[in-house]
């Protein structure tokens, strides 16, 4: 993992500059977020870690949605990271961003009242998803709660079919416990409880499925 570090926005990667176009309009990325914060709905004063966060798109929505809450974000790619830090400053919102890798979050235990995520999981593999949702149970708060927006189930033969291009593009063992429906199984393996999936969202590549689960009291 490299280090930290502040790197000049000449130097992305041509891939991370055409991130935030193509998720904006191959996955309904402000519906789908908006509906995520919706479900979480954080609240003043409350530590919220947004695990993968990517450039931040999901970070910056949750500290406009709630100006009071302590918004961080965590990824192991530095270039993305770095986009994230120049969209907050933009923004002029004040998020921690953090680098990392979800197998081994360097926070203590108790964290964090929510961890959100989106689009995330279905890059994991089998394992990764296991040690990742452990970690997850363990920086949590008691009661703290997480909620993931990723692919699911699909929800018909359409969703089906179209869903055959994330398995492709991501791998197939990687995506195999999402398009199965076995998120909650191995969420609630890891130590939380009542994870379930509450709704979904048709899109271009399936049904993006979202997810619930509860760090014990």
């Amino acid at each position: 993992m490299a280090p930290d570090r502040y790197i000049p926005a000449l130097r992305f990667h041509w891939l991370t500059s055409l991130y935030d176009p193509a998720i904006r309009w191959t996955t309904r990325e402000a519906t789908f977020k908006r509906r995520l914060l919706d479900q979480a709905a954080p609240q003043p004063g409350q530590r919220v870690l947004d695990l993968g966060c990517g450039t931040g798109t999901l970070a910056i929505m949750a500290k406009r949605a709630q100006p009071d809450a302590h918004i961080s974000g965590l990824d192991a790619d530095p270039d993305v990271l770095e986009r994230a830090r120049d969209k907050a400053d933009a923004a002029s919102l004040s998020i921690r961003v953090d680098q990392g890798l979800s197998n081994e979050l360097p926070y203590v235990d108790a964290s964090f009242d929510l961890v959100l995520s989106s689009l995330f999981f279905h890059h994991l593999s089998p394992e990764d998803k296991r040690q990742t949702s452990e970690e997850i149970a363990r920086v949590l708060k008691p009661g703290g709660a997480l909620h993931v927006a990723d692919w699911g189930c699909p929800a018909d033969p359409l969703m089906r079919a179209l869903s055959l291009q994330i398995r492709f593009f991501d791998g197939f063992e990687a995506t195999r416990d999402n398009l199965s429906g076995a998120l909650p199984i191995i969420l609630e393996r890891a130590g939380l409880i009542d994870a379930a999936e509450r709704a979904g969202l048709r899109t271009m590549f399936g049904t993006l499925a979202f997810f619930c689960a509860k760090r014990p009291e």
